[in-house]
């Protein structure tokens, strides 16, 4: 299975650029994507910027992508308890 990830360009110099997801950055290329400017959301997939997207999809899907993050860290805290007892 394959995923993209909607993140942020934060620089850009010819066709590489600087992605920021959730506060995690990257270097990527823009190759296929060449009219991505500094501010523009796009998704990234194998470090690649395939699609501009539209801002308000990108944040649904950060949230989803936090949601996942604190089901994940009450899951872990939950199996450490049941060792414990």
């Amino acid at each position: 299975m394959c995923l993209a990830v909607p993140a942020r360009i934060v620089e850009k110099e010819g066709d590489r650029a600087v992605a920021d997801a959730m506060g995690n950055r990257w270097n990527i290329r823009i190759t296929l994507t060449p009219e991505i400017e500094v501010g523009d959301v796009v998704l990234v997939h194998a470090g690649y910027a395939i699609a501009k997207v539209d801002e308000e999809e990108a944040r649904r899907t950060w949230e989803l992508f936090e949601e996942i993050a604190q089901f994940e860290e009450k899951r872990i805290a939950a199996e450490q308890a049941d060792k414990e007892e």
